[in-house]
């Protein structure tokens, strides 16, 4: 088939003409096989040996050009025909139909010296070819059955004759056949039937064509096998022919009208046994397998470039793919996968992929079983972290087959760059990494727990070796559906930092936990991920802390947003705002940078440090952006207001150079307090529309940007009072 890969194959001919003293009358015609195949006549002058000769690819019905070697006693080594056989593809070994010694010495010569030269793993395919048909009347079949019953590496016998041109080219279309398509790996002549890794394989096709689940393959997907396999559909009268051939012959092989595995099996089991192995070889290809029954490597592992400081995503075609595997195998339709239904989920797989610790990775519902949320989180987890092992598994899954696709790369998005990211100060990623940071004992792992929505009481339930470093989730930010996956990392003394700092580099945010009964950190240093503090435990009493400053001082000293109070020992399910402020940060990179904390002596990794647009956003800790406050921060973060900030800042600082001595003093220290009393008042002032209409000339005048320095104070003193009124309410 023209899907196959061109490749080169080599075939020998062998016979037995010179290996003993009556050479001369017991010549057996296989150099005359090679002349005629060329010349389409029979020769009247054949030499000892023919030259190499190629049969174009275009010529042969298998598309696959082929190399005829001819070996002579007389004129070539011992040595020279070893190198030959180990080189070959395919080997026949001709005997003369009307002489019984050449018959002979198939089994008693020519096969031992071939296995003994060939590696046994790897068995050569073996073609009896039985030349000078045109002498006898009878044929040589009943004596060479028992032969090929007694070896299993010969493929076939073909009958031919090179003065008669019978069969010739049949001869070479089935030694090519005997390479591309061979019976040893899926056919046992001694037990009639299939081998349990012909079985196994084709079992797993049977599953993944079954788009139903329900063992059976109706005309739909019987058609969309087809033309998956061979590139057409079956007729209507094509597909009952079938049906009534496996209705013959077995009971159980055609059920409501579809094809069962059993039936399955048997159709294969058929062509093979009537010599049509490129059928079943043809299937197996297109479905990833190797000539030993073994998915290909580049099937599995297609090739998928990945930059750096980017990460891969599932993107939604993808989605819609194991959306449509999770419906297929929920067979109560529960919205969840019970322990039998992912076992027969991974029936495809050759291992177990998941294990008990995905329970405690991903949600699950309260009999412990993986939710279609769940679901979706640990293929988005696995993506996220070892893209080759999710391309695996969607090689199992038949992505590239059932999607239509090229391969399972199609599958993947890989994102942009993190460095684009910072410049334009928000992302289009969909899946944010967080690493919790903090002490033995901090509520860091009750913090992975609480985003699946288990609360104290039930993580206690938990096992110790089925805990997991990681739990995924989604959230909402704005509306927008985003992942959020939370990685559990240890405390690290100072000597260690520097060895795991891409453990801090590759996440988009770093939240640190710290438990309100310990001592708290007392100096920081600048980093560059958007971090939070989070204080755990806050159902219990707040310890008072060893240092100068509490957590909260600590924050406003350094202008940060304060410590966010969190708990688990809750009735109902954890809180999940937090994780949702976790996201809204990670998706809003910051200008500027969050510290490094110590703290006992030991180096905490970032904390939190988050200004510019952000803080206050932080501070109001709304995401709804429906209310007054989030309108506000998208007009302060618009282009317009920049530019005017810039400009009033330009306008002040030359008027205040063209004013008089006198008043510089006085008027300087005016100006540049309503300057900062503005700038610190405009992250949460909701700005006017006739901001947008001031004339050029306007911006130009100084006299007029003194005046509205004046009435922007008064304002903005009005915008904060509102600003604390809507904290109120809150």
């Amino acid at each position: 088939p023209q899907s196959y890969p061109v490749c080169n194959h080599t075939l020998m001919l062998l016979s037995d003409s010179h290996t003993c003293p009556l050479v001369s009358t017991a010549k057996v015609g296989k150099t005359s096989l090679i002349m005629s195949l060329v010349s389409e006549e029979f020769p009247d002058d054949v030499p000892l040996r023919a030259e190499e000769i190629t049969i174009p690819a275009d010529v042969t019905p298998e598309r696959v050009p082929t190399h005829i070697v001819d070996y002579s006693e007389a004129e070539q080594s011992d040595e020279q025909l070893y190198q030959e056989i180990s080189k070959a593809n395919v080997i026949c070994i001709v005997y003369s139909v009307n002489n019984k010694k050449s018959i002979e010495k198939v089994t008693s010569h020519w096969i031992p010296l071939i296995n003994d030269r060939t590696d046994k793993d790897s068995r050569v395919p073996l073609i009896l070819v039985g030349n000078k048909s045109d002498l006898v009347e009878h044929s040589s079949m009943e004596t060479i059955l028992p032969i090929m019953n007694q070896y299993s590496d010969i493929e076939t016998c073909v009958e031919c004759s090179a003065k008669n041109l019978k069969n010739i080219s049949e001869l070479f279309y089935y030694a090519q056949k005997a390479v591309l398509h061979p019976t040893g790996p899926l056919y046992c002549p001694e037990e009639k039937e299939m081998k349990p890794s012909c079985i196994k394989s084709l079992t797993r096709i049977f599953k993944v064509s079954d788009l139903d689940n329900d063992g059976i393959l109706n005309d739909k997907e019987l058609n969309f096998f087809q033309r998956t396999c061979f590139n057409m559909p079956l007729a209507p009268q094509a597909l009952e022919d079938v049906k009534n051939v496996v209705r013959k012959n077995m009971t159980d092989g055609v059920e409501d009208n579809g094809l069962t595995l059993k039936g399955f099996l048997f159709l294969h089991t058929l062509f093979i046994q009537r010599g049509r192995h490129e059928t079943t070889w043809t299937v197996l290809r297109r479905f990833g397998y190797d000539d030993d029954l073994e998915l290909h490597q580049e099937y599995l592992f297609p090739l998928l470039k990945i930059p750096a400081d980017c990460t891969t995503e599932l993107n939604h075609n993808a989605y819609l793919f194991l959306q449509s595997v999770f419906d297929k195998h929920d067979k109560d339709r529960d919205c969840a996968l019970s322990p039998d239904e992912v076992k027969d989920l991974f029936k495809v797989f050759p291992y177990m992929p998941w294990g008990p610790d995905v329970n405690n990775t991903v949600c699950t519902n309260d009999q412990g079983w993986i939710t279609y949320q769940g679901y979706l989180s640990q293929w988005t987890l696995t993506t996220y972290l070892d893209v080759q092992r999710c391309l695996e598994y969607l090689g199992y899954l038949g992505y590239s087959i059932i999607c239509e696709q090229e391969s399972q790369a199609a599958a993947i998005t890989v994102t942009r760059n993190k460095r684009i990211d910072l410049q334009k100060k928000q992302t289009q990623r969909s899946v944010f990494r967080c690493n919790i940071l903090g002490a033995r004992g901090s509520g860091k792992t009750s913090f992975l727990q609480a985003f699946l929505g288990r609360n104290l009481l039930k993580q206690r339930k938990i096992r110790e070796d089925h805990k997991s470093f990681y739990s995924i989730n989604t959230t909402y930010v704005y509306g927008q559906e985003k992942y959020l996956l939370v990685r559990l990392c240890i405390s690290l003394p100072v000597s260690c930092f520097l060895g795991t700092f891409e453990l801090f580099t590759f996440c988009n945010c770093l939240p640190k936990c710290y438990d309100i009964n310990n001592p708290y950190l007392q100096y920081f240093m600048d980093s560059k991920t958007p971090c939070m503090m989070i204080a755990s435990k806050s159902d219990l009493h707040e310890a008072r802390q060893h240092y100068s400053l509490t957590p909260l001082d600590f924050c406003r000293k350094n202008k940060l947003h304060p410590p966010q109070p969190w708990t688990c020992n809750t009735v109902d399910a954890p809180n999940k705002d937090l994780y949702t402020k976790l996201t809204t940060m990670a998706m809003y990179p910051g200008h500027l940078s969050p510290p490094v904390c110590y703290y006992r002596g030991h180096l905490s990794p970032p904390v939190c440090y988050y200004r510019g647009h952000f803080h206050a956003k932080l501070r109001c800790m709304c995401t709804c952006n429906r209310c007054t406050f989030c309108i506000c921060q998208n007009i302060l973060r618009s282009q317009l207001l920049t530019n005017i900030k810039a400009k009033f800042y330009s306008v002040v600082l030359n008027r205040l150079h063209d004013v008089g001595a006198y008043l510089l003093v006085d008027e300087e220290c005016s100006l540049i307090q309503q300057v900062h009393t503005i700038s610190n008042v405009e992250e949460s002032i909701y700005m006017e529309s006739s901001v947008q209409h001031m004339a050029q000339a306007d911006l130009k005048s100084s006299t007029f940007w003194l005046r509205a320095s004046v009435g922007a104070t008064v304002f903005a003193v009005l915008g904060f009072a509102m600003y604390r009124a809507i904290l109120k309410q809150r």
